[in-house]
């Protein structure tokens, strides 16, 4: 390539740069959400016969999306670190990395749990059933007593990991969710969610005996 030549691509790049930053801002390191159309990662997702509709990032904050990052905790790779207060799940990876996601967090059931478990079991499409202090706190739940099948109007969303500790099920759950615009906050009800998109990408790596470790502060 001639020197001209890169000199013109170094100018058209920079050129470019405003609009960019304008558009949908800089993409941080690490960052797995970008791409064409600024998708990337986050686009729709044909996940048999449901399609995961894509995340609208005009309406997100970037620091939400995942993104690898440095890590220098104690826990091995391949095991989960919740961390309650900052919003984040930890995919420890190799190399002092890890995968952090965003997450909305219950605010009484999330508060509720905190140490070491395991991912005893993982479900597609998971069916939802409220508990009864759910239903007594938000009647509106009540109609589904019975349970309601997986699908996208369910609260569980997409994936779920279920946590147990000692062979037995703690109920505290790792899922998605039909509220994306939950992520990053303390809601009314549930466990730790995660956008579709995130808990797909982390229902994938996990398998059931992941060590899970909850942190509340």
């Amino acid at each position: 390539m001639s020197e001209s030549h890169k000199s013109l691509t170094r100018r058209t790049l920079l050129a470019g740069l405003p609009l960019l930053v304008a558009g949908c801002g800089m993409a941080p390191d690490g960052f797995e959400g970008w791409g064409p159309g600024g998708f990337g990662r986050y686009g729709a997702i044909s996940d048999g016969n449901i399609t995961i509709p894509p995340l609208d990032l005009t309406t997100v904050d970037p620091a939400l999306l995942r993104r690898q990052v440095a890590w220098n905790g104690r826990q091995k790779p391949g095991s989960i670190v919740v961390n309650i207060p900052q919003r984040h799940l930890y995919m420890v990876l190799d190399e002092g990395r890890a995968m952090r996601y965003s997450v909305g967090v219950g605010r009484a059931e999330a508060l509720n749990f905190r140490g070491s478990a395991i991912v005893g079991r993982k479900e597609k499409w998971p069916r939802w059933t409220p508990t009864a202090t759910m239903m007594a706190a938000m009647p509106r739940y009540r109609p589904y007593a019975g349970g309601l099948a997986g699908g996208l109007d369910n609260p569980l969303g997409a994936r779920a990991l279920y946590l147990y500790r000692d062979g037995r099920d703690t109920y505290f759950r790792l899922h998605g969710t039909n509220e994306p615009d939950s992520i990053g906050h303390a809601v009314s009800s549930g466990c730790i969610r995660l956008f579709n998109h995130d808990i797909v990408d982390l229902y994938e790596r996990v398998p059931v005996g992941t060590q899970v470790t909850v942190v509340q502060g």
